[in-house]
């Protein structure tokens, strides 16, 4: 007959309780890819923003709006822009006052994923898109403001950031905040899914077109669904308000050089208007944005 050991069996903590992560999920790898955990690609990033923008770091405002468009820049910058710089890709115009940075970063959903990394240096509290947008459904208009409460994945560099199951959103905080300052103003939105696509001339693809009509989707634009993931898996409060500039689907709405004149000369100033409040007021006014950890 065995001799029982006196030895008692240490106590196990309540499921519950135990934290679940990368060193206690044998199946979790850890990705240093991300910006936020990888000391060396913060350093890189952090030189790169400031090479890029032609800014240090330190002058970066905590609220930052992002736009495709030099004109925009020019407009706040006249507004309540305090120094203006130009790196190597980048255009930048920071504003004390208002306590927002906008940034011009070009076109495409590549620098929209480089931007996003870029800018997570400065731990903004909030990053608003104030982008152009084409209206896909029948009901929309020329000068309409969009707020995108999700957007389609039909580009390439999101997912570097995250699995194509993972659906792009924005922060519905920022989102929130946005829609509260349109409605203070007196102006109405649309609220619907975006799709962004980094293939061009699509108007000219039936079978695309097609697509889209079946999907639902609001708008089609370059940016959007980049911003929202790479935002996301980077820890950086996101959100967007599109202003539709053309009409593809159309007879005619395909953006020309003269419509694109008209659009800034007649919805630019607004749109900006309504980016700057929501941004420079987010800190203030808005819910606090909890940043997920994981």
């Amino acid at each position: 007959m065995t001799k029982k050991s006196s030895k008692k069996s240490p106590k196990r903590a309540p499921l519950q309780n135990q934290p679940i992560g990368a060193q206690t999920n044998p199946f979790m790898i850890p990705n240093t890819n991300r910006i936020y955990a990888n000391k060396a690609k913060q350093k890189i990033a952090t030189d790169m923003l400031e090479r890029y923008s032609g800014s240090p770091a330190s002058k970066f405002q905590k609220q930052i709006i992002l736009t495709n468009f030099e004109y925009y820049l020019e407009r706040f910058n006249n507004i309540c822009g305090d120094e203006r710089t130009k790196g190597s890709a980048v255009s930048v115009v920071h504003s004390k006052r208002a306590g927002v940075s906008i940034i011009d970063f070009s076109i495409g959903s590549p620098m929209a994923a480089l931007i996003i990394e870029l800018v997570s240096m400065v731990n903004p509290t909030a990053v608003i898109l104030l982008g152009m947008c084409g209206g896909l459904h029948r009901s929309l208009k020329v000068g309409d403001f969009i707020l995108p409460t999700a957007a389609i994945r039909d580009e390439g560099a999101s997912q570097h950031f995250m699995p194509a199951q993972v659906p792009a959103l924005p922060t519905f905080k920022i989102q929130k905040f946005i829609s509260q300052i349109i409605v203070e103003a007196g102006l109405d939105y649309r609220t619907g899914v975006v799709h962004t696509t980094d293939y061009r001339f699509w108007e000219f693809d039936d079978r695309f077109k097609a697509d889209l009509y079946e999907e639902r989707a609001l708008a089609i634009d370059m940016e959007t669904a980049t911003l929202f993931v790479a935002g996301f898996a980077s820890k950086v409060p996101i959100g967007a308000l599109l202003l539709v500039s053309d009409l593809p689907l159309k007879r005619g709405g395909i953006k020309t050089k003269k419509s694109a004149k008209a659009v800034f000369r007649k919805y630019t100033d607004l749109h900006l208007e309504v980016g700057i409040r929501s941004a420079s007021q987010i800190a203030e006014r808005g819910e606090h944005i909890r940043h997920y950890k994981w």
